[in-house]
């Protein structure tokens, strides 16, 4: 996982593509009023790759994997780095990951479908449903563990089963008898109602209380009331070994002290799987946010009915201190003033996040395979670069302008003793992008044309700073540019 052992950006599997649902693979051609041929689109998706280069070169990230979906169409989605980087497979939209918690997202909407059958009513105590539930409450001053607790993280349950699961090297996730088994030895940790604290053990008594209510297995549910009508096919209610190797991507650890990452252990969440035990692609995943922008936008009962959806992203918990809102299933945050709804994963291996801005119409997905990454930081990235140029293409169709095919000879890396710098072709000039960085909006400068092979630096004022002059080899290739006098040199 050096610069040289996984492909460059350029060289991944691409979906660029507008289709309702989901679409043909790469290498289609172009939909009419297809955004991603816009020369606004092209330009933000090279100023995301080159901070998201820089991101997996320096925290070596073996293989992410990214989607746009906007209204009921997964617009853009890609690839980067390995799903197997001993093997030198690409990761693609395609690739499988596991994403953990957003498994709970499935357990959350089969909850709700059974509430909306009356077979259960969210105020529902836990005991009246499962026979077997026994966990000791220790705070009977408080209500009783409810499934909106549950659903909420407010049920005032301890976070885990009462097994080191999440314990490598081995992570020795219970099976359902065991997660039963272990209930009596375990107790509340807070009253009811009164605190946030985020609970698999909740979550997986969440699957049960679908098993419950449904008379079906959990996966068998899942499948006919969620995966198959909306056409997740690739998605899996636990890891799907038949793929280990293959579909499914090798999972890495978080780096050590030795600036280095491992393979982590292939584990089955088994009884956990309600909580943090599915495995589905970028493609899949664009799926169910088509789903939630088709239901709100057309009503009716496809899956759920379109006011239960609506409730499920509503705050239904708020922590005392403000800095947590949940909604049924679903966490809910105000991100640059508007409402932001999905949820993130972290397992052995893989970090992952999925969210949605209603309001907008706007989605995004990102798959890492390692640990102590933070997908949410791509996925941030993501929607500032790429997806904001595809909100300005929907308000302004024909407003981009070309990029000249003459400047792009000065695009690529350049390096110096102080770092490494990006050109970028943006508009008609040229940009000068500092990387790593925290944000690449932030750390873009604009440069104009003053003269041959010259550019100055566009201050915010307008008025020209300093220059940027490119230098040329022998054979008349551009081999470096000096400002203020010092030099970076072109590496690719």
């Amino acid at each position: 996982m050096n610069r040289t052992s996984r492909p460059r950006s350029r060289h991944v599997a691409l979906l660029a593509l507008v289709v309702p649902g989901l679409a043909p693979s790469a290498g289609c051609a172009q939909s009419a009023g297809d955004p991603t041929g816009d020369p606004r689109f092209e330009q933000a998706v090279d100023l995301f790759e080159a901070w998201l280069d820089a991101k997996m070169d320096y925290e070596k990230l073996p293989g992410i994997s990214v989607g746009l979906v906007h209204d009921q169409d997964l617009v853009w989605a890609k690839g980067y780095g390995y799903a197997h980087p001993d093997a030198a497979v690409p990761a693609t939209p395609s690739t499988m990951y596991s994403i953990c918690s957003i498994s709970k997202l499935f357990t959350s909407i089969g909850v709700m479908q059974q509430r909306d059958a009356g077979k259960l009513r969210l105020d529902d105590p836990v005991s009246d449903i499962l026979p077997w539930y026994d966990l000791e409450q220790v705070h009977p001053d408080g209500p009783p563990v409810r499934v909106e607790g549950i659903l909420t993280h407010s049920s005032g349950l301890p976070r885990e089963s009462a097994q080191p699961y999440w314990t490598g090297p081995d992570f020795p996730f219970p099976t359902r008898d065991e997660i039963i088994e272990g209930l009596s030895d375990q107790e509340t940790l807070y009253p009811g109602e009164r605190y946030f604290q985020y609970s698999n053990l909740g979550m997986a008594l969440a699957g049960q209380i679908v098993e419950q209510a449904s008379g079906m297995t959990y996966d068998d549910y899942i499948r006919a009331h969620i995966l198959d009508p909306l056409g997740m096919s690739d998605t899996y209610t636990d890891i799907p070994e038949q793929h280990k190797g293959d579909r499914y991507a090798t999972g890495y650890t978080r780096l050590g002290r030795d600036g280095q990452r491992h393979k982590a252990a292939f584990f089955q969440a088994h009884g956990i799987a309600p909580a943090a035990g599915f495995a589905s692609t970028v493609e899949d995943l664009a799926r169910l946010a088509s789903w939630q922008f088709r239901l709100l936008e057309n009503g009716g009962t496809e899956v759920l009915g379109v006011n239960t959806l609506r409730e499920m992203h509503r705050v239904h918990w708020v922590d005392p201190d403000f800095d947590t809102m949940w909604g049924l299933g679903f966490s809910v945050s105000e991100r640059d003033g508007e409402r932001t709804v999905g949820h993130g994963g972290s397992c052995p291996g893989f970090r992952t996040t999925f969210q949605l801005k209603p309001a907008r119409k706007l989605a995004g997905i990102a798959m890492i395979s390692a640990q102590g990454a933070s997908p949410d930081d791509v996925w941030s990235k993501m929607m500032a670069t790429v997806g904001a140029a595809l909100e300005s293409i929907q308000d302004d169709p024909g407003g981009g302008t070309a990029r000249p095919a003459s400047l792009a000879e000065y695009e690529g890396l350049y390096e110096s003793n102080w770092g490494e710098t990006v050109i970028l072709r943006w508009d008609d000039s040229l940009v000068a992008v500092r990387v790593p960085n925290n944000d690449p909006m932030e750390a873009m400068t604009k440069l104009r044309r003053t003269g041959e092979d010259t550019y100055q630096r566009v201050r915010d004022d307008g008025e020209l700073g300093e220059a940027y002059v490119f230098h040329r080899d022998d054979s008349g290739t551009i081999e470096s540019f000096s400002v203020h006098g010092n030099y970076s040199r072109k590496v690719r």
